[in-house]
């Protein structure tokens, strides 16, 4: 088999030089011949000699040499066999249909399975797929289990070629295998779900009812009240390894580790119900609300996170918990009837910061929902009031006029005591906007729904005003936020931030109209 093989490439052009240099080697001693007849004559034997040397090694010893070629060929075939064989990496072959024809020691170890008893990557590999047996150049990657480790699987195809004269052939006519490689990865995501179970999550806790319930009580009794409380918060938190600090008489501050939490939401935070079990005389029963952040970039993160997730607790009417894990929020509770209690002190703190803010603007942009209904309408007249109380030049925006609000705009239509642009598109209005503008947004919370979303990305300041809960969508700009689930109308908070933000604001008739509560 030696003395037939053919010689191609490198290695021919290698063989041929003693026969290239012989020719060379002989115009030589001609050239030398026709200066000197001599010096030819002295040259001649030595260019005998390379002659037969050359041809020597040309046709007899090149015999030899590729027999030798061949054995190494071999030896270093069988040593490549050996090193797949004893790869630490479980290493296969498959054919197309995914039955397993070759497999390193470590891979049938890890496999358990029996040489020459050969089975197929689907039925060992559930998550294995026809499509990803079916790939034709990338290498597919698959996260698999067998037994109690994990695996990440890439399977790559390669292609041998039925002629080995051949070797530029089209893929189609090739013959597809694949090479199976296992990565374990149980140490690594063993390790992974560690860092995660020890993340800090932080959690704020707030009484929604607080100075209700301790009203209801006797007074000699309210530090009972108080004590129980706090007993069932502690006790609560406790028991899932966490920390608890009381940073006011009705507000908490918790952390707890991440590996706790699918424990606390499987129980849907048992607290819940278990704070409303105090009663010691109290007509009311006590209610709180829970915003927790986790899975942020850092601490500071996650407890802006729960402050969110607190608010929007609240603005849905409390009794209830509010995970925000990054960018997904998930409520828990909130089923309790809603109790409604004063907000009077609430309205005049958000009166106060309204106009502080608006002192500090030239121009007041006003925005409802899209098909605008009269509470929209009406609130925005009544923000529109309170603006140019303020002496700010104020717009109210409405893209398209409804059935129901084109008889109440009517009455500022050609009327002298208002100017013609007090009515504006959401495209107009964003002509109008610079760094000395400022939003208001009324009877909505959810920018997707607002008659300009644009604008919510244009104006720097905006005010929010709504009676509707807060969902996971919410205005996430806003510098003032006042949602009021427990008020009947977006015309009520109004009313009573106009009460409480200047004296002496008089409603023109034109703006005093019937506003019915809109749910």
């Amino acid at each position: 088999m030696k003395e037939n093989i053919k010689v191609h490439g490198q290695l021919k052009g290698y063989l041929s030089w003693p026969l290239l240099l012989s020719l060379f080697l002989v115009c030589a001693n001609i050239a030398a011949g026709c200066v000197s007849h001599i010096g030819g004559l002295v040259m001649l034997p030595f260019t005998i000699g390379y002659l037969a040397v050359a041809m020597w090694i040309f046709l007899y010893s090149r015999k030899r040499i590729l027999g030798g070629l061949v054995d190494f060929s071999a030896e270093y075939a069988w040593i490549q066999k050996q090193l797949l064989t004893g790869l630490a990496l479980p290493y296969a072959l498959a054919d197309e249909d995914g039955r397993i024809v070759w497999a390193n020691e470590e891979f049938r170890a890890v496999t358990a399975l029996e040489k020459g008893n050969w089975k197929n990557l689907l039925s060992m590999f559930p998550e294995v797929t026809k499509e990803d047996l079916a790939t034709d150049e990338d290498p597919v990657k698959v996260h698999t289990v067998f037994g109690e480790h994990r695996f990440r699987m890439e399977i790559q195809p390669i292609y041998v070629s039925s002629s080995e004269e051949e070797e530029i052939q089209a893929v189609v006519s090739q013959q597809k295998l694949l090479a199976v490689y296992l990565f374990d990865e149980t140490e690594i995501l063993r390790y992974r779900q560690q860092i995660t179970d020890e993340k800090m999550v932080a959690g704020i806790i707030y009484l929604d009812n607080y100075d209700e319930a301790l009203e209801s009580v006797e007074e000699v009794r309210r530090s009972l009240l108080t004590a129980l409380i706090d007993r069932k918060i502690n006790k609560y938190i406790g028991a899932v390894d966490g920390i608890l600090k009381k940073i006011e008489k009705d507000k908490y501050f918790f952390a707890v580790k991440q590996k706790y939490m699918e424990q606390m939401q499987e129980e849907r935070f048992s607290i819940l119900e278990d704070v409303k079990t105090v009663n010691i005389g109290n007509e009311m029963a006590v209610t709180l609300s829970i915003g927790i952040g986790m899975n942020g970039d850092g601490y500071a993160q996650n407890y802006e996170s729960a402050r969110v997730a607190i608010d929007m607790a609240l603005g849905r009417g409390g009794d209830q918990a509010v995970v925000k894990d990054g960018s997904r929020i998930q409520y828990y509770g909130g089923k309790s009837q809603q109790q409604e209690k004063s907000t009077r002190v609430k309205a005049r703190v958000k009166a106060h910061a309204m106009r502080e803010l608006m002192e500090t603007k030239d121009r007041i942009l006003i925005m409802g929902h899209k098909l605008s209904d009269s509470d929209a309408f009406g609130s925005a007249i009544g923000i529109y009031r309170i603006a140019t109380a303020l002496n700010k030049k104020a717009h109210v925006i409405i893209n398209e006029v409804t059935t129901s609000v084109q008889p109440m705009m009517n009455r500022f239509l050609d009327n002298p005591d208002y100017p013609e642009d007090l009515f504006l598109t959401g495209a107009q209005a964003a002509e109008l906007v610079d760094a000395s503008t400022m939003l208001v947004v009324v009877d909505v919370n959810r920018p997707s729904i607002t008659d300009a979303p644009e604008l919510l990305k244009l104006v720097k300041t905006i005010v929010v005003m709504d009676h509707h809960r807060q969902s996971s969508e919410v205005i996430s700009n806003a510098v003032l936020s006042y949602v009021e689930p427990y008020a009947s109308s977006a015309c009520e908070m109004v009313a009573e931030v106009l009460q409480y933000i200047a004296d002496g604001i008089r409603m023109k008739s034109a703006e005093q109209m019937p506003c019915m509560p809109v749910s």
